[in-house]
């Protein structure tokens, strides 16, 4: 422990020669935590452990000093650990701790409470060492400066050193009230923290130190984990109908006043009515999130392999990716790809997803400079490596691991203006772990990040079955749906949605059963659209009550569902003409749908 060498600046020296001289060195370690530049939360911590080291001074070592000094990074310390560190160490010339292990590792504790004070200070601070022998004992903590805190010159901290130097140190009276009130809130949290510390110690005794309590204990949290993961993916599951069933009712009743349909929209209408979608679109990409993530967890998210050139992928990227570009100062690039770039066979939709929320954050987290995405392939491995590459504000090595934790939000000068859920990144790991591969990331403070998505070139899972071909198409239409505004919603869009000869003549039915009765009726529907999530019959055993009656078998079936299935995807949709997601729903591709139907049925 060198005081005096480069890098060490001294601030102020208290004695502790009394239990009021505890209490000053108490309050005087949180004014000097706040003169430089600790919040109030800091402050508190660095003034409780003092306090309590200068009270295991006072009590076991007949008295000595707290000094508090500002320490500079070494030389030898890594760039991104360079920060000042508040030190504070008090010294007595006691008879030192003769078993220092058992105090610092909580397993001592006299009958005047020696060891619980240092424990608590250890957990405190960044820092704490301990020296100690026949001739006293020395503690020196540590705490490192909030990174925001602008770097503090000698200048700076002789204003610190002179403003102690005036004030006066308050009465010791009113430093204890202000501690009390601190204990009184901390009171419960630090009961139930005892409790569990003597149960878990009481655990360690009973079984030789606890370790194989520590094992059955882990064993159970894994248990627990496991249970508490299924339950989610359950849950997320079966609440998907009852969570996309009104978005999808406000995007489609959005559209129809963006598209006009019932006539034209003020100025300040049409703003409203853009925010309102943009809004719903945001809750459903959230929803999507969610649900992706529990499906790959659950094992539910299927593979669709299909081959594509990274020409094409990066094609398809720069057109969604431009209207996300609203800061001229970055660029973004796609770089050229060599003629000779091999082909891919894996699922294109999964790769398109992780590299639309690289690009997506290096433009959140680029305030100039550009966004470069470019593709290699390592031929001896036969992997292909996308990676998307910025020259934004980067992100520190210790904070990297979190960002791929569920929700989670680095604190950076941009966070506040950057939109987003914390869910984009620990889903694209799934989904390249998914597809067999693997997300690397460099990154430094200041000098811009580069993610990484390594796959096979080949996904080696079994391809996808062939998509059924669906039946026909005529002119009247049924819709089947338990959601009015829903129903109403397509109502709407089929008005339009034709092949220019056929007037559909529309006939509703709000559950499975009803949707049955209506389908055998006379005259019968020429054509279906059909939810899958409905109360009395969903849409799955109304498609096999159709396809097994004679009378409604050819009739074509469009399933428009907030379910993620395809046809070709799930053997129950085998007899539907196609699947159309309401999420996106539009009346040109419910035209398209019908259309489609119409020409197979001549």
């Amino acid at each position: 422990m060198g005081g005096g060498a480069a890098g060490w600046w001294p601030i102020l020296s208290v004695p502790i020669a009394s239990e009021a001289d505890v209490v000053t060195a108490r309050q005087r370690a949180r004014r000097v935590a706040e003169l430089v530049g600790f919040d109030a939360q800091d402050q508190t911590r660095v003034a409780t452990a003092v306090s309590e080291i200068a009270r295991n001074a006072f009590e076991h070592g007949g008295g000595g000093r707290a000094e508090f000094a500002l320490r500079d990074a070494g030389a030898d310390e890594p760039p991104e650990a360079r920060r000042q560190r508040l030190v504070a160490r008090v010294s007595d010339e006691g008879p030192g701790i003769g078993d220092l292990d058992a105090v610092l590792e909580g397993r001592h504790r006299s009958k005047n409470g020696m060891g619980v004070g240092f424990l608590g200070a250890k957990r405190l601070v960044d820092g704490f060492r301990t020296e100690t022998g026949a001739g006293g004992t020395t503690v020196e903590i540590e705490k490192a400066l909030p990174r925001r805190r602008p770097r503090l010159s000698r200048e700076d901290l002789g204003e610190v050193v002179a403003r102690l130097v005036r004030e006066r140190a308050v009465d010791p009276l009113s430093v204890l009230g202000e501690q009390n009130r601190e204990l009184v809130r901390s009171l419960d949290e630090l009961k139930a923290r005892q409790e569990e510390l003597a149960r878990l110690n009481q655990e360690l005794e009973d079984t030789n130190r606890g370790v194989v309590a520590l094992y059955a204990e882990l064993d159970a949290r894994a248990e627990q984990l496991r249970q508490a993961s299924e339950t989610k993916s359950r849950f997320l599951s079966n609440m998907s109908h009852e969570f996309r069933t009104p978005l999808n009712s406000i995007l489609a009743l959005s559209r129809l006043l963006l598209d006009r349909t019932d006539g034209e929209l003020s100025e300040e209408q049409e703003r409203q009515a853009g925010y309102i979608r943009k809004s719903a679109e945001s809750l459903a990409g959230l929803v999507d999130d969610l649900l992706d993530l529990a499906k790959v967890e659950a094992g539910k998210l299927d593979v669709r392999p299909s081959a594509f050139t990274a020409a094409e992928l990066f094609g398809g990227l720069r057109g969604a990716l431009k209207p996300l570009r609203a800061n001229d100062a970055v660029e973004l690039v796609f770089e050229e790809l060599p003629a000779d770039f091999p082909l891919l066979s894996t699922d294109e939709a999964k790769v398109a997803q992780v590299l639309r929320n690289f690009v997506s954050n290096a433009l959140k987290f680029t305030p100039t400079g550009e966004v470069r995405v470019s593709a290699a392939h390592d031929r001896d491995a036969d992997r292909v490596l996308f990676a998307v590459a910025d020259t934004g504000i980067g992100i520190a090595p210790e904070d990297q691991p979190r960002i791929f934790e569920e929700f989670a939000q680095i604190d950076n000068p941009l966070q506040k203006a950057a939109k987003g859920t914390g869910l984009g990144l620990p889903l694209s790991r799934r989904l390249s772990e998914l597809l067999g591969g693997e997300i690397l990331v460099r990154s430094e403070p200041g000098r811009g990040s580069v993610f990484t998505l390594s796959i096979p070139r080949v996904f080696r899972g079994p391809p996808p079955p062939a998509t059924a071909e669906a039946p026909r198409s005529r002119a009247r239409l049924l819709i089947v749906d338990d959601d009015e505004a829903f129903r109403y919603a397509l109502r709407q869009m089929v008005n339009g949605a034709g092949d220019g000869e056929t007037a559909y003549e529309v006939v509703e039915a709000a559950d499975g059963a009803q949707g049955l009765r209506l389908a055998r009726a006379e005259p019968g529907p020429d054509a279906i659209l059909l939810d899958l999530r409905m109360p009395v019959l969903d849409g799955y055993a109304v498609l096999r009550a159709l396809a097994s009656d004679p009378l409604t078998r050819g009739v074509p079936v469009v399933v428009v569902t907030s379910s993620a299935a395809a046809p070709g995807t799930d053997a129950r949709l085998a007899h539907a003409h196609a699947v159309l997601s309401k999420d996106a729903l539009s009346r040109e591709a419910l035209a398209a749908a019908l259309r489609d139907a119409s020409e197979r049925a001549r």
